[in-house]
């Protein structure tokens, strides 16, 4: 009978008419920088998609937002959180790139402050305002609940520079496909504080699907040359110096095995028993994901050679 009445609670909460509560509590990284650090998971029902890692920059009159997050209703109460810290409107929202657990806490910031919308252009070109992305067809309608696709104000085609109130964010494009089509990462010189999107993962093994091993080891060269005390990964809970450690030695040791088994004539049928990255292996969704990312590069690197 207990079980019955818990599982019951539960359904409530997350089906019902009320408000989705995602429990956030912002944490400082950084001197004016906040995060909300999202689950090491896919998005579920239970998390409500809050996989992700959204940050508020405090400028001098306004907050500038690093990926807004899976719902209305996640920056809604994202914002409500910080408004605790400084009670500040919204000015610029960055999306590093084109994955919705990433952006679609836009609509809140603009329909609350007219925020200015910045990020990669394909975010426009592969999703349109009546579609529903995967947010919508996997967590709960009240978490869901506000949330429409709204246009970018603005494309980063190269890299750019934007100053807000003292605060100045380079918003470098890797100008090849890397974790999705359009990356971008987010550079903060005067704080040294570098927001990376999920070309930089830890604590988890990433997601390679719409993404290139070539293209995320020129994307760690291009983050490496920047001078940073704080990185901040798309997902993953560490921040210092060793932030991109576990990203960086994944696709270098990706690449380099399916390499050799490219020489030796591995054939695509065997490559995932043969490379098996076990030094990743107690990292949260490697059975979920590794293997197809070990068999994706296969298949780019195969195409290279020839």
């Amino acid at each position: 009978m207990k079980i019955l009445i818990i599982i019951t609670l539960l359904f409530t909460s997350l089906f019902s008419g009320d408000v989705f509560d995602y429990k956030l509590t912002p944490k400082k990284v950084s001197e004016n920088v906040w995060c909300f650090f999202g689950a090491l998971e896919p998005p579920t029902k239970e998390n409500g998609g809050a996989m992700v890692n959204s940050c508020y920059v405090k400028t001098k009159e306004s907050f500038v937002v690093i990926d807004s997050g899976p719902s209305y209703q996640f920056a809604l109460q994202a914002y409500t959180a910080m408004s605790k810290i400084a009670k500040l409107p919204v000015k610029m929202v960055i999306a590093s790139h084109e994955h919705d657990d990433h952006w679609l806490g836009n609509n809140y910031y603009k329909e609350k402050f007219s925020s200015k919308l910045v990020g990669p252009e394909n975010i426009d070109t592969a999703h349109k305002s009546v579609d529903e992305t995967r947010m919508f067809k996997v967590i709960p309608k009240n978490a869901i609940k506000g949330t429409k696709i709204v246009k970018l104000d603005q494309h980063i085609k190269k890299s750019t520079t934007i100053t807000v109130g003292e605060e100045v964010f380079e918003i470098i494009p890797i100008g090849e496909k890397a974790h999705s089509h359009e990356d971008t990462f987010i550079y903060l010189p005067k704080r040294k504080v570098l927001f990376a999107g999920d070309v930089v993962m830890n604590g988890r093994i990433t997601s390679n699907r719409d993404g290139s091993v070539i293209g995320q080891l020129k994307a760690h060269k291009l983050i490496k040359s920047k001078d940073w005390n704080v990185l901040v990964a798309g997902h993953g809970y560490i921040t210092d110096k060793t932030a991109m450690d576990e990203s960086s030695q994944y696709f270098t040791l990706l690449n380099k095995r399916v390499s050799q088994a490219l020489e030796d004539d591995i054939e695509a049928s065997e490559i995932t028993k043969l490379v098996k990255m076990k030094e990743f292996e107690d990292k949260a969704m490697y059975k979920e994901l590794n293997a197809r990312n070990v068999l994706d590069a296969y298949i780019e690197l195969e195409f290279v050679e020839e």
